[in-house]
């Protein structure tokens, strides 16, 4: 079976792979497309990568802002999955983790580096090094976990500054027995693998346990360790909301709609899920909301304690009382966002938007954008095209002015043209400009002129441009400019005609097309300019050559291609070129060097 794998984006993120409806495999990588794709190339794999080709039918996936996430989202996927060919992390980088030495009478508390977890001894991955050490030292605080070498405990005679500090129980000098350091290592990894509350259930029956047997000293200490972490969680409350909840996202664009849900429970994302819609449903959020819910939540174990929505509902209570009807429960649904959930939400609307790209070809978001564009400029042609223009230097030399070409099919770069700008007018944007206008104009036999033409500038560059056309006494087409806002803030952009402003909304499909238009002018034009130099700087290294002439340089750059490939020639090859003697070769290798 041929899977169609066209649609899968360049962002980090996770991908499953189905075989019969059931997750075989689950991965994470920095690059979706190229990472699913290499499982079903034509270059030879192993036999594990072999048989996943082999079974799988559907591929899907969900993505993430960093390669860190993708990785965190991966690990708790496949906890929750169980995918049979999910073994190890089949990645070159290292990732941080806890590690308890539990091969020692008293383990001691570091991070190890590794690209997955080797054993039950290890805790994690965690998103950056900082975050494990923090949470060793919290470990610490709470449990005085030792977090010293084998070496450094073997060779103490006295309790370091860890235990002055309070922040270990010295089992080196003997400090304190086996069995209470055991305990508190067992208590230490229950810490990091359950939640704070479950914790602080079991420390507190210990402390009734040892008050019971009136051992007050023992009783007390756990007292303070529970104390220690009460502290930490009022430190840490900012993401206690975050336990259990459930994000709900959706996105319009291209006339379509993607939907996003996103399951925390116990502080970890645990699920996720994209819809994607053929049709624009933003004018009808309740119904599309009130189909998602009773679509994804079957029973009364699938409901978190909160469920979140980044848009609003015209009438909550009706699914309120049709959650009470069909399963019991009265939850809160929130448009307010809790506290600490902004990344969450970010990431939930992310992939929202992701699955209306990942399902929408390139042609047909072009397509929508021509056709937005004309109705807020109130056009009626087929195939409308716009050309855009704009003017690159460097330092004031090697100008060059870029026209690029857009159709209803998007960038079309064979007609891409880029213009040198004479030496007196490079610095002046405006002369450069009508200077290349100027020649446009005069090549329309050639090349027909465009429905619009864009350029980068205010009323300076856009009056220059229409007095071109009203020079040489032609019709122009559609002159538009877009004047960069406020510290070159693309939101407080604005679009000029020769009638004055043109209102048009900053999120719309129109309007953003014209902003790529710029954007892909001025790339291109960069490009060439630094195209230009590089020529240039190249060019020059030859001339400094006696004996290099215009007649030699041009028959070795037609051999050689390039300088580098002149510095890397040998002596018999340099020979080969008609008109180099011995002693100029001499002279070619020393001057390249």
């Amino acid at each position: 079976m041929r899977l169609d794998l066209s649609q899968i984006p360049r962002t980090p993120g996770i991908y499953k792979f189905f075989s019969q409806n059931k997750i075989i495999y689950i991965g994470k990588a920095k690059d979706l497309k190229k990472r699913v794709s290499s499982y079903f190339g034509s270059s030879a794999k192993d036999r594990k990568t072999n048989k996943i080709k082999i079974l799988t039918d559907k591929v899907e996936t969900f993505s993430t802002e960093t390669e860190a996430e993708a990785l965190l989202l991966e690990q708790s996927l496949i906890k929750e999955n169980l995918p049979r060919f999910n073994i190890l992390l089949r990645d070159d980088k290292t990732y941080p983790y806890i590690h308890f030495s539990m091969d020692h009478q008293f383990p001691g508390i570091s991070m190890k580096r590794s690209k997955h977890s080797v054993s039950e001894n290890f805790f994690g991955p965690f998103v950056s090094a900082h975050a494990v050490k923090a949470s060793i030292k919290d470990i610490q605080k709470i449990f005085k976990i030792r977090n010293c070498s084998i070496n450094t405990f073997n060779n103490r005679s006295r309790p370091c500054i860890e235990h002055q500090m309070q922040r270990c129980s010295a089992p080196c000098v003997g400090a304190i027995s086996t069995n209470d350091y055991s305990e508190d290592i067992n208590l230490a990894k229950q810490y990091i693998s359950s939640s704070s509350k479950k914790t602080r259930q079991v420390m507190f029956s210990q402390m009734q346990k040892f008050s019971d047997d009136q051992d007050f000293e023992k009783a007390n200490e756990i007292k303070k360790r529970i104390a220690s972490l009460d502290l930490l969680n009022q430190e840490q409350s900012i993401n206690s909301s975050l336990i259990s909840i459930d994000f709900f996202s959706y996105v319009s664009k291209y006339d379509k709609t993607g939907a996003s849900i996103l399951s925390v429970r116990d502080g970890k994302i645990r699920g996720t899920k994209t819809y994607y819609f053929n049709n624009d449903y933003s004018d009808e959020t309740d119904d599309l909301f009130q189909s998602l819910f009773f679509s994804y939540y079957q029973n009364t174990f699938s409901f978190p304690k909160k469920i979140f929505l980044t848009f609003k509902l015209n009438n909550p209570n009706l699914i309120i009382e049709a959650m009470q009807i069909k399963f019991g429960l009265s939850l809160p649904i929130l448009t307010r966002a809790p506290s600490g959930a902004r990344q969450l939400i970010k990431l939930s609307k992310l992939n929202a938007v992701q699955i209306i790209e990942n399902k929408t070809k390139v042609s047909d978001r072009y397509l929508h954008s021509i056709s937005d564009l004309k109705n807020r400029l109130g056009l009626n042609q087929s195939n409308l095209t716009i050309e855009g223009y704009d003017i690159s230097h460097l330092s004031g030399s090697n100008a060059v002015s870029s026209c690029v070409r857009f159709h209803e099919d998007g960038p079309n770069k064979k007609l891409y043209r880029a213009y040198n700008i004479p030496s007196e007018l490079c610095g002046d944007d405006v002369g450069s400009l009508a200077y290349t206008l100027n020649r446009r104009v005069l090549s329309i036999q050639k090349r027909p002129l465009p429905n619009i033409i864009l350029i980068d500038g205010g009323y300076l560059q856009l009056n220059a441009i229409l007095n071109v056309f009203s020079s040489l006494n032609i019709k122009s087409p559609i002159i538009l400019s877009i004047v960069k806002g406020s510290n070159r803030i693309r939101a407080s952009e604005t679009i000029l005609s020769r009638d004055g402003v043109i209102e048009m909304p900053k999120d719309s499909s129109g309007f953003r097309l014209l902003q790529q238009v710029r954007d892909e002018s001025h790339r291109f034009a960069l490009q060439a300019s630094r195209k230009k130099k590089l020529k240039e700087l190249q060019h020059s290294e030859l001339n400094l050559i006696e004996g290099v002439g215009p007649i030699i340089k041009k028959r070795l750059l037609k051999k050689f291609k390039n300088v580098k490939n002149i510095r890397n020639a040998s002596a018999h090859e340099l020979l080969s070129v008609k008109g180099v003697s011995k002693k100029l070769c001499a002279r070619i290798q020393q001057g390249l060097k």
